[in-house]
């Protein structure tokens, strides 16, 4: 199909479609994409909100503001090429999707939307590592054809310019900053064995892998591990794993059966939503750890943060929030970082409204993507901006990997 002129939808007919990495892997993501549509559901109240997700039934029962949701993974091409084209706006992400592995993927996708002429928006997006040359090429050829590009941290921006991208990058922040929060109870605390008259540290791990390429996990265990303990001591406090992703839970179990003091730690079993897991900050007194989406909804809720860096993307979010941060996490640093967390606190209450101003900044720049996204809805149902470039051929929509099966 080509890119011949499209008819201009009226409002209440636009399609718009959101991939990413959605479908219930990890909180963090499910953030996003809950304030992707709430952002797009306010601009455009009657229009059809698509999501392309790696597990439609988990999407369609936990996104109210989805009407419809889309398998990629492991599909049928022709079904899913048929949704893309019928759509007017295709928005790429939030989150960190453009790294190693995985660019080449979701861009094959925002490829064939482009050469159906549906217009592409890059809702601050997450960028790097980016090595492997197909990944790079995909970057190259795909965002300079996008209607607008936005990413969620200078550290993306960087990382894009290198590879080659010579287009307006606009830097805002991470969508999830305004996520509701949802009331985490007494009763859900009780289920979960977590006690309601102690001081509680909140910590969240992850697992090794391309996006943590250095972590060594032994090494990084037995380091929370110290870090738990000297807490539960200087504080008198109870240390609270909170799993991000399915992974964590077993990471989380290696750092506590590590500790002097494990009867002292307890891990998050069930499932919550991540407005509950925001809704969960408001029992905590200080946080340590390393998911991004973990730290951000600390300092959403004015909490003390300890960020452990593993990435750029962790280490320029503790910059923007002027958090302590350590370069890598490794066992030679723990007294650094035991001395790190033990400033923090005793200097929390001089540093709080800091934190809560630069938050605020924060969640304005999150809304400035929603509304470069609607000026960008206002040119396609307006009829002002005539139809995007199609894509020039050569990047097939179905290659190698998961979504081309």
């Amino acid at each position: 199909m080509s890119g011949t002129q499209r008819p201009t939808p009226a409002p209440s007919d636009v399609r718009i479609g959101v991939l990413g990495s959605y479908g219930g892997v990890n909180v963090g993501d499910e953030a996003i994409l809950m304030c992707v549509l709430g952002r797009l559901r306010a601009h455009r109240p009657r229009a059809r909100l698509v999501v392309f997700s790696r597990n439609a039934e988990h999407t369609r029962g936990h996104q109210p503001d989805a009407d419809e949701v889309v398998d990629w993974e492991g599909v049928p091409q022709k079904p899913l090429l048929d949704a893309l084209s019928q759509l007017d706006l295709l928005v790429l992400g939030g989150g960190g999707i453009l790294y190693d592995g995985e660019a080449r993927r979701y861009l094959r996708l925002v490829r064939a939307a482009q050469a159906c002429g549906v217009h592409t928006f890059a809702y601050a997006v997450g960028a790097g590592p980016l090595r492997e040359a197909e990944d790079r090429e995909a970057v190259r050829a795909v965002l300079p054809a996008m209607d607008d590009v936005v990413v969620r941290d200078e550290e993306s921006r960087l990382v894009l310019e290198e590879v080659g991208i010579d287009r307006e990058l606009t830097v805002t922040a991470d969508p999830a900053l305004l996520l509701p929060s949802e009331p985490f109870t007494e009763q859900m605390m009780r289920q979960e064995g977590v006690p309601a008259d102690v001081r509680l540290v909140g910590m969240s791990v992850r697992e090794p892998g391309r996006a943590a390429e250095k972590l060594d996990e032994g090494d990084y265990h037995a380091l929370l591990a110290d870090v738990a303990d000297f807490l539960v001591r200087r504080l008198d406090a109870h240390v609270v794993f909170v799993p991000m992703e399915r992974h964590d839970v077993r990471h989380s179990h290696g750092v506590l059966s590590r500790m002097t003091a494990p009867d002292l730690g307890r891990i998050l079993h069930n499932v919550y939503s991540p407005g509950q897991v925001l809704g969960f900050m408001n029992h905590l007194d200080l946080v340590v750890g390393m998911r991004l989406h973990f730290l951000m909804f600390a300092a959403v809720s004015g909490l003390p943060v300890l960020p452990l860096p593993y990435s750029g993307k962790v280490f320029d979010f503790a910059r923007r929030i002027g958090a302590p941060a350590l370069v890598g996490v490794a066992r030679e640093q723990a007294g650094l970082l035991l001395a790190e967390v033990d400033r923090l606190w005793d200097e929390f209450p001089q540093r709080r409204e800091e934190l809560n101003a630069r938050v605020q900044r924060l969640q304005t720049l999150a809304e400035e993507t929603g509304a470069r996204c609607g000026t960008l809805l206002d040119r396609i149902d307006g009829g002002t901006s005539g139809t995007p470039q199609p894509a020039e051929p050569g990047l097939s929509l179905f290659g190698q990997g998961p979504a081309g099966r």
